[in-house]
């Protein structure tokens, strides 16, 4: 009998990716790379700018994981944290992007699953895309 916490998953990861910079995006698609781990199939990225698209596409698609920049300027992914989890019916885990480590309280009131601070870690942003999906 295969474990499941421990099965390879064998479809497509998709990761709604929010930030109003758009360098940040790619450094967070550079920072977790093509894949959750060796052989797993591809993540499907899906990226927004603003927190309307945010809203709209939680509230319309099927997301393994948000990811969400809490430094984004007009409404940042601390508050668009806590508005899907408080909204959303079976919301997907929410990893929220910190400007820095002593704002994981920010993160805590956010509802957030996994907070990860600026600068990025590649390697902490790895493990903690991978533990939540």
């Amino acid at each position: 009998m295969t474990d499941v916490s421990t099965a390879p998953r064998t479809t497509a990861p998709r990761i709604l990716l929010y930030s109003d910079d758009r360098t940040v995006r790619e450094q967070v698609r550079l920072a977790v790379g093509p894949r959750i781990s060796a052989g797993a199939p591809e993540i499907v990225w899906q990226e927004v700018a603003t927190p309307a698209a945010v809203v709209d596409a939680a509230d319309t698609g099927r997301w393994d994981l948000l990811v969400l920049d809490g430094e984004a300027d007009k409404a940042g992914g601390l508050g668009l944290a806590r508005q899907v989890k408080n909204e959303l019916y079976e919301c997907p885990p929410v990893l929220v992007l910190t400007g820095r480590p002593q704002d994981a309280w920010l993160a805590s009131w956010s509802q957030a699953d996994a907070a990860v601070s600026r600068p990025l870690d590649p390697i902490a942003l790895q493990h903690a895309v991978a533990g939540l999906l």
